[in-house]
């Protein structure tokens, strides 16, 4: 009985190794293939992409997709972004080990374990229920102790924990937000979709030095529009 029992467990062991080495092959392939090849060169935002499991943060019908080249669907007409879309935005505000980071927009919670692997604390605001919920209940069970949910409206900022180094808009805003540009700190930076679901987006890096502001396009996107409660 016992060999029987022993031999359950190295079979199961084994099987679950194999599972996670698919997963990590197919992490290290999306990197090279798709982000890498594209441009992005911080190490910082390239450790985080082969670590975070991705696949954890979709749901069970599309773990065969995770890792592909392509936006999913994540429920409450949401999405979870491309694989090149998220390591863009986490180079683009230059994370570093001691800031504190503002994400607008949790959804599933992938682009905020990204971030949380990089920055000191992640500030999260998902103003839809049921997806701060369970992206909050996804972290907590992965271990990202330093990722902090709160279910409200993004557009407002969270003006408790402000400033922040950088703040991170994973929805399309008809402009930007004036509490984001207060709630960054002096020299931060902003990363956001801006304009119209019903025509092409553009995303702006937006640097904050005093009362001026830097605004730079960085390349044509499409996003879910950003909800604003008012």
């Amino acid at each position: 009985m016992k060999k029987y029992i022993f031999l359950i467990f190295l079979i199961s062991f084994f099987g679950k190794c194999e599972q996670d080495d698919r997963f990590a092959s197919a992490r290290e392939r999306m990197v090279q293939d798709q982000i890498i090849a594209r441009g992005i060169k911080d190490s910082a935002t390239l450790y985080a992409m082969k670590k975070v499991p991705r696949h954890e943060f979709v749901p069970s019908e599309s773990i065969g997709y995770a890792y592909d080249d392509t936006p999913l669907p994540i429920g409450s007409e949401q999405t979870i972004s491309q694989p090149y879309i998220v390591a863009l935005m986490t180079e683009l505000i230059k994370p570093k080990k001691s800031h504190r980071i503002l994400e607008v927009g949790t959804g599933s919670g992938y682009q905020a374990a990204v971030l949380a692997e990089i920055v000191d604390s992640v500030y999260t605001i998902e103003i839809l229920p049921e997806l701060a919920a369970s992206s909050a209940e996804r972290l907590k069970r992965l271990g990202y102790g330093n990722v902090i949910v709160r279910c409200g409206d993004g557009y407002e900022g969270w003006q408790e924990f402000a400033p922040f180094d950088g703040i991170l808009v994973t929805a399309a805003a008809e402009n930007i937000p004036q509490p984001l540009i207060d709630q960054l700190k002096d020299g931060g930076i902003l990363v956001i979709p801006v304009g119209s679901v019903m025509s092409v987006q553009k995303l702006l890096l937006v640097k904050k030095h005093g009362n001026d502001i830097e605004t730079q396009t960085i390349l044509p996107v499409r996003f879910v529009p950003l909800i604003h409660s008012r």
